[in-house]
C-alpha cells in the first residue's frame, strides 16, 4: 500500500465513526433516567439538581451541577453516567470543539448539565457531529498543524490531538456501556441505587 496516497484524514475520522454506527450508538439506545443517574456505590460522583450535592467542588451554570474536587481524590472517585457523560460532552468534546473549531467558548464551570438521559445524549450528538466536521475540515495539511498552547502538548500535530480525543470517547463511552450491563443486575439496596 502507498501510504503517501492514504487519505489519513478519512483514516483519522473512520477510527471514530466505525466504532460509534457500528458498536457504541446502539447500546445507548433507551437510556434512562434511572439508569443515567443511578450510582452502583455509595457517594458516586455524579450530576445533580443545583444545590443538592455534596461534593467539595459543583460546576456548572444551569439547574444540574456536575460533582468535582481539586485536586482530584486519589483514588479516584467513583463516576455515574450521568457524570462520565458530562465529562465527555464538555471536557473531551465541547471544550476542544471551541479551542480548535470556532464553537462557542466551554467549560465544565460554565456548561448547563443535562437533568435527563436524553437531553445528554442529544448533547453528546452535537459535540460529536461539531468535532468531526471540524476533524474533517483539518484536511491533511491540517492534521499536521500544531495544537498550540490550547493544549498541554503545543508543539504536538493535532492528528495526535484526534487520536487522543478518540481514544477518551471510545474509553468512556465503554465505561458508560459496562454501567448499563450492570444496571439491571444491581441490588439497590446494597449497591447506593437512586431507583
Amino acid at each position: 500500500m502507498d501510504t503517501d496516497a492514504l487519505d489519513w484524514n478519512h483514516t483519522l475520522r473512520e477510527q471514530w465513526e466505525f466504532h460509534w454506527n457500528h458498536q457504541l450508538r446502539a447500546r445507548l439506545d433507551g437510556l434512562t433516567d434511572d439508569e443515567y443517574f443511578w450510582s452502583p456505590v455509595p457517594d458516586a460522583w455524579s450530576v445533580r439538581p443545583r444545590g443538592s450535592s455534596t461534593a467539595p467542588v459543583q460546576v456548572g451554570a444551569g439547574d444540574f451541577t456536575m460533582d468535582y474536587a481539586f485536586p482530584e481524590p486519589v483514588p479516584a472517585a467513583f463516576t455515574t453516567i450521568a457524570w462520565r457523560l458530562g465529562h465527555v460532552i464538555v471536557g473531551v468534546l465541547a471544550a476542544r470543539n471551541a479551542a480548535h473549531f470556532g464553537a462557542p467558548a466551554a467549560s465544565y464551570q460554565t456548561w448547563e448539565y443535562a437533568g435527563s438521559a436524553a437531553t445528554a445524549l442529544d448533547q453528546l450528538e452535537t459535540q460529536l457531529g461539531v468535532w468531526l466536521a471540524g476533524v474533517r475540515d483539518l484536511g491533511e495539511s491540517g492534521l499536521r498543524v500544531p495544537v498550540g498552547a490550547k493544549e498541554p502538548f503545543p508543539e504536538a500535530p493535532m492528528a495526535d490531538l484526534v487520536l487522543h480525543i478518540h481514544r477518551e470517547l471510545i474509553h468512556h463511552l465503554s465505561e458508560v456501556c459496562l454501567l448499563r450491563d450492570l444496571y439491571p443486575q444491581a441490588d439497590p439496596v446494597t449497591s447506593g441505587s437512586t431507583r
